[in-house]
């Protein structure tokens, strides 16, 4: 069984464009659709999908696909839904920057999950406030200012159940992290992002009131940091993959060793993003880790290099690059 993730970088600036660039078919959609059928995945997150309340736009980025996935599950983040504060103190409310996370509109880039499986009801971890998470690294200003308020969760946290047909269940425990950059020298979002990783940690610790997974699970999404590479705190990565309840499986590509401009810490081929260079430049901040009870076949990046076959359309559809992994059941 494939298990798939791609940061999709679909959202639009406003509510129903990026329904309207799916059904128009635009470059960026036809490349996409390329990628996700040459991935084959069995079950496929996708990131950085503007959410509607109907799944409109995922359905019918769906219903393109050469061969649809009979089930979908659209996923809002915290994107867009306003504090009510002046969180960025410019003398403004209602800016995006005075959201729980920085958007334009409510249900800008959430997630969607496409699946030959069927899914479960998803719990959400979105109203978790920051202040409440164990071994919270919110500040004593921001707790008195906004603490009452301010979710962790930007592009949000899911746990959803799936319901393999010839094995046990699996559980999905998908999100996507905030960068940590864009603040100052208070590093709010590096500190907001570590604790955004660090919180499936504190879920398997059982340490929230949602219950951990009692069976095999997958983590899947951008958590926008590079654990040898660029700004952040490297060390909430990764401690994420070294924990022992989890399979760091290093998946790799071929585009991402051509691809090395130099001066990487880490191994160029886990790379999962192209960004332009010096700064950020390719790092590996997508990810799809399994609980280590599973047993993997042909983790990978989908990134070919220049010239090869479909890597015109990975390069159109995003950035970032396809992630899985194979499990054998």
């Amino acid at each position: 069984m494939r298990v798939g993730y791609l940061h999709t970088e679909l959202s639009r600036e406003g509510p129903g464009l990026m329904l309207r660039d799916i059904v128009s078919d635009a470059p960026q959609v036809a490349a996409l659709r390329a990628v996700i059928g040459a991935a084959e995945a069995d079950v496929l997150v996708l990131g950085d999908m503007d959410y509607d309340a109907q799944g409109a736009a995922l359905d019918a980025l769906n219903a393109g696909l050469a061969t649809p996935y009979p089930h979908a599950q659209a996923l809002q983040g915290n994107a867009g839904i306003d504090t009510g504060l002046d969180l960025d103190g410019d003398g403004r409310l209602g800016r995006p920057r005075d959201m729980q996370a920085y958007g334009r509109f409510a249900g800008q880039s959430g997630l969607g999950i496409l699946s030959r499986l069927p899914i479960g009801a998803p719990v959400s971890l979105n109203a978790l406030l920051w202040q409440d998470v164990p071994g919270s690294l919110m500040s004593a200003e921001e707790r008195d200012t906004a603490g009452d308020v301010q979710r962790l969760s930007s592009g949000g946290h899911w746990i959803v159940p799936l319901a393999p047909v010839n094995g046990p269940a699996l559980t999905l425990m998908v999100f996507h992290a905030t960068p940590p950059v864009f603040d100052g020298p208070e590093d709010r979002n590096g500190r907001r992002n570590a604790d955004e990783i660090a919180l499936w940690q504190r879920l398997l610790d059982g340490a929230l009131d949602s219950p951990a997974p009692s069976g095999s699970f997958v983590i899947a999404g951008t958590a926008n940091i590079d654990p040898a590479d660029g700004e952040g705190r490297l060390e909430a990565i990764g401690d994420l993959l070294a924990d022992p309840r989890l399979i760091d499986p290093r998946p790799a590509s071929p585009g991402g060793a051509a691809a090395e401009a130099g001066g990487q810490t880490g191994d160029p081929a886990l790379d999962t993003v192209d960004w332009p260079e010096p700064a950020p430049g390719n790092l590996r901040v997508d990810y799809v880790l399994p609980s280590a009870d599973l047993r993997l076949d042909r983790p990978g990046v989908l990134w070919p290099e220049k010239g090869a076959e479909l890597a015109e359309s990975v390069a159109v559809a995003s950035r970032h690059r396809l992630v899985w992994i194979d499990i054998l059941r």
